[in-house]
């Protein structure tokens, strides 16, 4: 399993001295000005892909090359859908650690307001929804493992759903995030008594495979 999180500190896109600044910079500029509207369509992640093969993917840098990993995966059926937009804009903010919209000088990040102690968790007939960017891999992936052992998948946050879980890459940042609204309407409901645990990615992994 690919520690992403980690990969995201000790990236060397982030080290003056080992990379080309100026691909680098370009690279962050475009990411904010692709995100900048709030959506992700086709044309800009063909562009971004392209972008990236042309000027950075010889880098052989961790996070540049997750972006580009997972982009190119997104466009290998030649479509973009929703789910993948969604996912690709949350990349996107947290890739480039200032989330689009805020001064740099004025940002703070606030803590994740997770479960504690974090909870026991039960798959099966629990209902699971995800946020933010997984570590892991592809948020349908990590659907499936869910599904595989007889949980459930819900599409948005609710008093039905059992476990909502917050995805490693740049969770930090969730506050001012894409995904920031499902964390904040699952805080709501846990403080007016609805049984949701907010729980990091983790955990979840943790008790899916010890």
């Amino acid at each position: 399993m690919v520690d992403l999180h980690q990969e995201f500190q000790s990236s060397r896109f982030f080290h003056e001295a080992r990379i080309d600044r100026r691909s680098a910079d370009a690279l962050a500029g475009i990411a904010i000005g692709l995100a900048a509207d709030g959506k992700i369509n086709h044309q800009e992640a063909e562009f971004l892909k392209t972008w990236i093969e042309t000027h950075l993917v010889h880098l052989e840098d961790p996070v540049v090359n997750i972006l580009y990993r997972r982009l190119a995966n997104m466009l290998s059926d030649g479509v973009l859908d929703a789910d993948e937009s969604v996912e690709l804009l949350g990349m996107l903010h947290q890739f480039t650690g200032v989330p689009v919209g805020v001064a740099t000088m004025s940002y703070a990040p606030a803590s994740l307001p997770f479960d504690n102690p974090a909870p026991e968790l039960s798959l099966p007939d629990r209902v699971f929804l995800f946020t933010g960017v997984m570590s892991y891999g592809p948020r349908k992936e990590c659907e499936s493992l869910i599904l595989e052992r007889g949980g459930l998948i819900a599409g948005s946050v609710s008093k039905k759903v059992h476990y909502l879980v917050v995805g490693n890459v740049g969770n930090e940042q969730w506050l001012h995030s894409s995904y920031g609204t499902k964390i904040k309407k699952a805080v709501e409901l846990r403080e007016n008594g609805v049984p949701i645990a907010i729980i990091g990615e983790d955990h979840w992994l943790n008790v899916l495979f010890g």
